[in-house]
């Protein structure tokens, strides 16, 4: 791999896996337009790690305060001091935090008669054969996020009726259990399909909840920490288990991972800021658009059983 193709991907990553278009549905789409076919684990580790700093930068500050609140939730469950109706902000957080991560357990379920695990669908249906599922997944991702905005439009009507509106913005300030586990299972989904939104569709349904929606994003954002740790892990072991181990060059891992880390952090900034000016239907109209450009081009190589952009056989 080239340093020009580790920076085009880094990019394609730091936006991506931030912003609601869906960093694994990108990837599968940069790497058939540049023909890269080779086994890219080690570096799609890197890439994680990268967009994994430009997080835990954007939210040290909140990081630190629910790691300071966890140590003193632990001592109260140890204490007999606990009490779920009781919790602070932060506590709450944490525990909804745990809870919307229990879903992701169901990838290690094994699949009847494959042999594979549902994680395994993900690195399946992106594979070149699979290449429309990247296509119709954009359009999944499309509706979802107009839906959202749609749900977080008669919230804000709802609110302004009965005059609560503030300048915090309409919708639920905390999650519950319930919220939680279905944030959760719309990530579950997400991590299955390359071309649906992680981020798009946990805060469509945080909006569908009834929730704030830059609390949703908020908690979208770190929600998304432990789930990039987990994928990077699990990359990291197959890279390890792979014929002949990792071998990579150095340079474009490095330029690699420094870009999607600070690609990242300005697509988290952007994303805000898109939200907090009800500008999001840029994303609808934007994951629809390529949604139909990949069908199109899906559709062509099945008859022709050709790499449009490189010529080369399926």
């Amino acid at each position: 791999m080239s340093v020009f193709e580790a920076i085009i991907q880094g990019i394609v990553q730091g936006l991506t896996e931030f912003l609601p278009v869906s960093s694994s549905g990108h990837l599968s789409i940069t790497q058939h337009v540049m023909g890269v076919t080779e086994d890219n684990l080690f570096f799609n580790v890197m890439l994680h790690i990268g967009t994994l700093i430009a997080v835990v930068a954007f939210y040290r500050k909140l990081i630190a305060r629910l790691i300071m609140e966890f140590g003193r939730m632990v001592r109260d469950i140890f204490t007999g001091q606990f009490k779920w109706s009781k919790m602070n902000g932060d506590r709450n957080l944490i525990m909804m935090l745990i809870i919307g991560l229990v879903p992701l357990f169901l990838l290690f379920f094994p699949i009847p008669g494959t042999g594979m695990q549902v994680k395994d669908l993900a690195d399946l249906f992106s594979q070149q054969s699979f290449f429309i599922i990247v296509a119709l997944s954009l359009f999944v991702t499309s509706a979802l996020l107009y839906t959202g905005i749609k749900f977080d439009e008669k919230t804000t009507l709802r609110y302004k009726k009965k005059g609560i509106l503030t300048d915090k913005g309409a919708g639920r300030h905390r999650f519950n259990a319930v919220d939680a586990v279905c944030v959760g299972l719309g990530q579950l989904v997400a991590a299955v399909f390359p071309g649906l939104s992680r981020s798009g569709t946990t805060l469509s349904v945080g909006l569908m909840r009834g929730i704030n929606k830059q609390t949703a994003l908020d908690y979208t954002f770190v929600l998304a920490i432990p789930s990039i740790i987990a994928a990077a892990l699990l990359e990291t072991k197959d890279a390890i288990s792979a014929p002949g181990g990792i071998s990579v060059e150095i340079l474009p891992v490095i330029v690699g991972m420094v870009t999607a880390a600070v690609v990242g952090y300005l697509s988290i900034v952007l994303f805000k800021w898109f939200l907090k000016t009800d500008k999001t239907v840029i994303f609808v109209i934007y994951t629809a658009v390529v949604g139909a450009l990949a069908l199109i081009v899906s559709i062509i190589e099945m008859f022709t059983k050709t790499n449009l952009f490189t010529g080369l056989p399926l």
